[in-house]
């Protein structure tokens, strides 16, 4: 059972916090490197000037779909092999996967390597808010997953800086050797005990992923989640990883870089995910708290695209301030986690956020497809307005979690 009687502090400085936010920090360094890298790196490999884009964006799916897959691997063992098993077979992998990233010569190695990297990437967001979730009590639960989503989401701002210091070879170097080095951390990390009883339950079965479409009602909870997070990637992948081309195309001077986009874009989701735990803690709210920010990133979004300015610098401050927007992040991840038992917690919790973000596959060719006849502003947009239409309609249909009990089964 979750100890209910923790102090705010005892609980948000617990290990499975600790542990899942420096997780979460590198699994966030090592995701967003290729996009701060995509140009010189792709460049050094000898991708001409005209291939970038569509070479990048190619690289970039691969890693998504690795993301995809790795989702429902993890998932499926977090719920039946248990919270930890899962934190040690992820991190193996993608650290592994980044330290082969630094050494590519060839652009089909590197989709090679940034598949495998992503599907390793995909099991440390949700199972460790699974075991966060699962470890907290009630009322600081939300406070707990923003905290961990806040120190994780730095890691871009430390990748961003390392590439600078370094190269983008050692930046991946850098990156896998953090990984391998927080195997030492787990080591000491409890199980779950919410997942340790309902693993006693023997006629429950347990990552059970194709449940989740054979049932309506699953299916639902399922889908309306997946839905919630769409315009968190539409920010992500298209307004910070094509801010350049998105500045091009308003003849914004000097060049908007992607690398310095992302960053800054992650910095406010940093900030932007420990104000929404806040906000939901206040209002009492998941719903609200996510409804109240996903208003703010249209209402930001719209201005980066459709406004008109000359200097990249406004470009900068408009994508942090739609991260700040995009900062309910771990607050959807909670949210799905909240809204699944036990047996299949995990399964929901890790597979959601990596179909969130394999859904950036569709909205990049999208992105492209729509640019062929559009202004490329006006191509985001578009895209962007479907991100939206499709999040606050999943936002209506799911249920208030606020101050669900854990403890049960499907």
């Amino acid at each position: 059972m979750i100890n209910q009687h923790l102090s705010a502090k005892q609980a948000l400085f617990s290990a499975p916090v600790i542990v899942a936010s420096l997780g979460y920090f590198v699994d966030i360094y090592d995701l967003l490197l290729f996009g701060i890298v995509r140009l010189p790196s792709l460049q050094a490999i000898g991708v001409s000037s005209d291939a970038l884009s569509m070479v990048g964006a190619s690289v970039l799916n691969w890693q998504m779909l690795g993301m995809l897959m790795g989702g429902v691997l993890w998932g499926v063992l977090g719920d039946k092999q248990g919270r930890l098993s899962v934190l040690f077979g992820s991190i193996i992998t993608y650290s592994l996967a980044n330290v082969a990233c630094g050494a590519v010569g060839t652009v089909e190695m590197y989709k090679v390597f940034r598949f495998i990297a992503g599907v390793g990437l995909a099991g440390e967001l949700g199972v460790g808010i699974t075991l966060v979730a699962e470890s907290v009590p009630t009322r600081y639960r939300a406070l707990g997953t923003s905290l961990v989503s806040a120190v994780g989401l730095l890691g871009a701002v430390v990748a961003f800086f390392t590439v600078k210091l370094f190269d983008w070879r050692t930046a991946y170097f850098v990156g896998g050797g953090m990984g391998l080095s927080l195997l030492v951390l787990r080591i000491n990390v409890a199980e779950s005990s919410v997942f340790s009883n309902a693993r006693k339950q023997k006629h429950i079965q347990r990552g059970n992923f194709l449940s989740l479409f054979v049932n309506w009602d699953k299916f639902r909870r399922y889908m309306c989640c997946v839905g919630i997070g769409l315009p968190t990637w539409f920010v992500i992948g298209i307004l910070a990883t094509f801010a350049n081309e998105v500045g091009e195309a308003k003849n914004v001077f000097p060049v908007i870089d992607p690398g310095l986009a992302i960053m800054w874009c992650y910095v406010g989701l940093s900030v932007g995910d420990m104000f929404s735990g806040f906000l939901s803690y206040w209002l009492k709210s998941r719903k609200q708290a996510i409804g109240y920010l996903l208003g703010f990133t249209i209402i930001i979004s719209m201005v980066g695209l459709l406004w008109n300015y000359a200097t990249s610098s406004v470009y900068y401050i408009v994508i942090s301030l739609a991260g700040f927007g995009i900062g309910y992040w771990a607050m959807f991840v909670t949210v799905a986690a909240e809204q699944f038992g036990a047996n299949l917690r995990a399964t929901v919790a890790t597979t959601v956020p990596n179909m969130v973000r394999g859904s950036l596959v569709l909205l990049v060719l999208a992105y492209q497809f729509l640019k062929l006849y559009i202004p490329v502003h006006l191509a985001a947009l578009t895209v962007g307005i479907i991100c939206f239409v499709l999040a606050f309609s999943a936002l209506l249909a799911v249920s208030e979690t606020y101050d669900r009990d854990m403890d049960f089964v499907e």
